[in-house]
């Protein structure tokens, strides 16, 4: 598996498999298990799924020694304060029944940010995690954070997919040191981009999926890319990209899909902070 260098040293596979909205546990545990046993090595979770136990169960059902693995939890906003992380991390390392965490991120940019932040610079020296990061946060606020702080964050994960591409602002990222991280990368097929013409003309002339195309439109610029699917052969097919290349062409065409917004929402809309505030997980 490719990897891709953060600004700590740590590598971190360029691949990923996601876990948001596979809630069923036993659903869970088998997607984890099988995701490894095809071969990714990178697995994403967060307090806010509500599933770290059964990734973890997932995780330890598939035999891999730990070292080689990659393993991303995320602080949910109601623990997003010095305290708070200090107390639901070491909650999510005993779900995920694991001694260390590879990547930690604050889910939202919201609540008491700094304090969280100089939690996880603390647990990072502690040797708790290898890498610390952010998602969801907008350039000048993950610039904010790198600028006044010790640690520059290692990854921002964010919204990239063809209709959001995001492209100044992850040039904008590069430039601090922070490696962007692609969630939703299918757009959850919204604007039903499995049928787009332009990806699908593509996909036939590579002889790869819609979704492969866009999997290696993103790791081309070195992108770090969450991909996820409860059906084992889609976990393979998503895997399958490192034997093909796009041409110049096929990248101005994917470039010209960019409407420059969210498929999902505006993270400054304040009705969804008033919304992320309320949710309450007891996590």
């Amino acid at each position: 598996m490719q990897t891709v260098k953060l600004n700590n040293g740590v590598e971190i596979p360029i691949l990923g498999f996601g876990t948001y909205q596979i809630t069923d546990p036993k659903e869970v545990e088998q997607a984890v298990f099988e995701a490894i046993q095809t071969g990714y090595r990178h697995i994403d979770t967060a307090q806010s799924y509500m599933n770290e136990e059964a990734v973890g169960r997932g995780i330890s059902k598939a035999g891999v020694p730990r070292e080689e693995l990659f393993i991303t939890t995320k602080i949910w906003v109601e623990n997003t304060s010095y305290e708070g992380v200090q107390r639901s991390f070491q909650r999510s390392l005993d779900r995920l029944e694991l001694g260390y965490i590879d990547l930690l991120l604050l889910h939202q940019p919201y609540n008491d940010v700094y304090g969280a932040w100089k939690a996880m610079e603390e647990l990072q020296k502690a040797g708790k995690i290898r890498a610390i990061g952010i998602s969801n946060f907008a350039v000048d606020r993950a610039i904010d954070l790198a600028e006044f702080n010790e640690a520059v964050p290692q990854i921002n994960q964010i919204e990239i997919n063809p209709f959001n591409q995001q492209v100044k602002n992850i040039a904008a990222l590069r430039e601090e040191g922070i490696m962007p991280e692609a969630w939703a990368p299918f757009a959850e097929g919204k604007n039903n981009i499995f049928q787009n013409e332009t990806l699908k003309k593509i996909g036939k002339k590579c002889n790869k999926s819609v979704a492969q195309v866009i999997v290696r439109w993103l790791v081309e610029q070195n992108i770090i890319v969450l991909a996820k699917s409860v059906k084992p052969e889609r976990m393979a097919e998503n895997i399958d990209v490192f034997d093909f290349s796009l041409t110049d062409e096929d990248k101005t065409a994917i470039a010209r899909l960019n409407e420059g917004e969210s498929q999902f929402f505006s993270h400054a809309d304040p009705s969804i902070i008033k919304w992320m505030a309320s949710r309450k997980l007891d996590v």
